[in-house]
């Protein structure tokens, strides 16, 4: 029997290795280098009297690396074959059993100990076979991607309350369905690794296997394994690479399932400061064809959300609460449709009013108004989704962070029943994503850090969102060490963003995150530190026509909170003349209006024209010298001033006349327009002529100095 000490080391040494295994392919040689080192210090440790098997394999892995300056996909899928298996066969040696039988990919030690090559032994799974149904197979992945949503959020929430019965019973049935649906589509690999999982559900269900970090880990990494799946499917019946084979380290993670059933787990949990292990090894094996049948779900699959994020698919209600899956190509061409109508109202209205009507086409004309403003806004709520599966995606994210980064962490979720456009939840999730990540890595300490400053060890991200008026607001919340305004004016100087002399307050300070180039972070890391990302994220909000705005305070933490616009298909505007011109600003940016008296208006050195609002000095922009026009009323007294806001900032637009509300249909610009930012797009009026739909987030983030060169 070997001693104490040998497993031990033996132990730490692999523990080592998994964690440079995930790691080394994108550390280039200096990952490989380490690898090296360490299975030599492996191969040193194991005394004459250990399994000639486990010591082969250990001669045969450094071996692997002579002749290689990095590791390269097929030394990886060897690797990823092989550490489990070390693991294992390191266990039986101390409890002096046999040792496991090779992985398929190693038969033996002699075989192992082969040059290994990008073309490791191994099965691709074939993602869409040839002859494959494509629309069962969309219903499918369709499916599919609402049953993982389910598993991951129900295993994050049994990570923390693992007596949570009907949460565990949820998410059992949740892999339980998806196993049926793969059955029926013969996908025999997903059918296996579900089948494996909810073995071990049931067994915690049962009680005679709690879900511990180890299982909660491999679950979490089946769960991976089925969205690849999931994904690259989608992908190919959208005609990208069809018939195309991927990797997917199924066998590895059965493997792994088995092992935290006997007690053993084959891929040990990381530390919570240590970086994860690899999900699983590299392993595929083959896919049979889909039968005819359709995947169906026993009465017991459990609720799903109220929308799916598949692009080719969306969810409305529908009678008796109940829903059903429509194309989004379908609800998108039905917005289209009702916008159409709008303007076309919008027209018949205009031409009637300017010709005089009777009492009755009258009151004809005001039922139509009625029925038009009722169908747009059922057309509209047909794209509405609920945030919940966004938020969801940034619990895992956060649990992720935690262990890669060493810290304790918990995400707190407000408001995911908050509805919001399709497009808005695509295009958001990214840049959420990237403010998640800097809060984890920037923003919350680590625990010792916040013990000694009185925090609590387990530092919070909160996500909230709510309805505000006519936006959908989204806060990113931490109570990590916050921002320190002196020290970012410190590293703008330094990175050459500002100049040394420049006088900018608290706010503006603040502001400079936002800066191309910019970053805080003393060194280059996976997650930050090469200065690109916020002013990405606010490039992202600012196209959806909202805004990001910022507040901070030292060793309290910080708060990020993001005004984006209910819909982007139909706004209501307020039309404006400057000139023989009519431009429209989004009502839900108009602050008030008003025809400025003597005094009001005042030009001050360096700041330009400014005009007072109730006792408060606001830049004035003279809307048709920006914009090259000429003016009917040059004199401020004789026009109006329109009080436009983009998130706390506002600005004073002077305008010739105001013409009324209108609501209209967004149109995209066309080449002629690109590098103009003072424009988001276009409208058809209701008297026929285009009018240009102003960006008020522009206009009011306007710089001093080109303010004053337009004046």
């Amino acid at each position: 029997m070997p001693t104490d000490p040998t497993i031990s080391a033996a132990r730490g040494l692999l523990q080592k290795i998994g964690l440079e295994l995930a790691f080394a392919p994108s550390s280039g040689t200096a990952g490989a280098a380490t690898l090296r080192q360490l299975l030599n210090s492996l191969a040193e440790s194991l005394p004459p009297t250990a399994p000639p098997d486990l010591r082969g394999m250990t001669m045969a892995a450094a071996g692997w690396l002579t002749e290689q300056a990095t590791l390269s996909p097929g030394i990886a899928a060897r690797f990823n074959l092989w550490h489990p298996w070390m693991e294992e066969a390191v266990s039986a040696w101390s409890h002096g059993l046999p040792l496991p039988p090779a992985p398929a990919g190693l038969p033996t030690a002699a075989a192992a100990s082969q040059p290994a090559g990008d073309d490791a032994e191994s099965q691709a799974v074939t993602v869409l076979p040839q002859g494959a149904d494509e629309e069962l197979m969309r219903l499918f992945c369709t499916e599919a991607e609402d049953l993982l949503r389910d598993i991951e959020q129900g295993v994050l929430t049994l990570e923390d309350a693992p007596g949570d019965a009907d949460t565990l019973a949820t998410v059992f049935r949740a892999f339980h369905t998806f196993k049926g649906n793969a059955a029926v589509m013969k996908l025999v690999v997903l059918q296996r690794l579900a089948h494996e999982l909810e073995s071990l559900l049931d067994a915690a269900r049962r009680g005679t296997r709690p879900l511990t970090r180890a299982a909660i880990d491999v679950i979490l990494a089946g769960a991976d394994i089925f969205s690849k799946y999931v994904a690259e499917a989608a992908r190919q019946l959208d005609g990208h690479d069809a018939g195309r084979s991927i990797p997917l380290p199924i066998p590895a993670v059965v493997a792994r399932v088995r092992g935290v059933l006997s007690g053993e787990a084959a891929a040990p949990s990381p530390a919570p400061s240590a970086a994860p292990l690899p999900a699983a090894p590299v392993v595929t094996a083959a896919v049979d064809e889909p039968s005819a049948g359709v995947p169906t779900a026993p009465a017991a699959a459990p609720a799903v959300p109220a929308a799916a994020d598949h692009p080719a698919a969306a969810r409305v209600t529908a009678p008796h609460g109940g829903s059903i899956r429509v194309d989004t190509q379908k609800l998108d061409g039905l917005v289209d449709l009702v916008g159409e109508l709008v303007i076309a109202q919008s027209m018949v209205a205009r031409g009637a009013e300017a010709r005089g009507v009777d009492e009755h086409l009258a009151r004809s004309l005001g039922q139509l108004r009625g029925i038009t403003a009722d169908l747009q806004r059922t057309a509209l709520a047909l794209r509405m989704i609920p945030i919940r599966g966004t938020f969801q995606k940034m619990t895992r994210l956060v649990r992720d962070l935690a262990g890669q980064l060493g810290k304790e962490i918990r995400l707190v979720v407000e408001g995911d029943e908050t509805e919001v456009d399709r497009t808005v939840i695509e295009e958001i999730s990214d840049p959420l994503m990237h403010m998640v990540r800097n809060a984890a890595d920037h923003g919350i300490e680590t625990a010792a850090s916040r013990a000694a400053s009185g925090k609590p060890a387990v530092g919070t991200i909160t996500l909230r969102a709510r309805h505000q008026g006519g936006f959908v607001v989204i806060e990113i919340a931490d109570d990590g060490a916050g921002l320190d305004p002196a020290r970012l004016r410190a590293k703008a100087i330094e990175r050459g963003l500002i100049a040394a002399d420049a006088l900018i307050d608290d706010h503006d300070a603040l502001e400079l995150i936002f800066a191309a180039g910019f970053s805080t972070a003393e060194s280059v890391s996976d997650l930050s530190g090469r200065g690109v990302g916020m002013d990405v994220v606010r490039r992202n909000i600012e196209r959806l026509r909202g805004t990001v705005e910022i507040d901070s305070r030292p060793g309290v933490g910080t708060t990020f909170t993001i005004f984006l616009p209910l819909t982007l298909a139909i706004i209501e505007g307020l039309l404006v003349a400057v000139g023989e011109q009519q431009f429209i600003l989004p009502a839900v940016n108009v602050r008030e209006s008003f025809r400025p008296r003597l005094g009001d208006v005042t030009t001050v050195q360096g700041r330009g024209e400014l005009v007072d609002v109730r006792g408060q000095l606001l830049p004035l922009l003279r809307l048709g010298r920006h914009l090259g026009i000429e003016t009917a009323a040059p004199d401020p007294l004789q026009a109006i001033v329109v009080v436009v806001e983009a998130g706390h900032d506002r600005r004073g637009l002077l305008v010739d006349a105001l013409i009324g509300r209108q609501e209209v249909v967004i149109k995209g610009l066309g080449e002629t327009f690109i590098g103009h930012d003072s424009f988001a797009g276009a409208a058809i009026l209701g008297d026929g002529r285009v009018g240009l739909i102003l960006d008020t987030t522009a206009l009011v983030r306007l710089t001093t100095n080109r303010a004053e060169t337009a004046a």
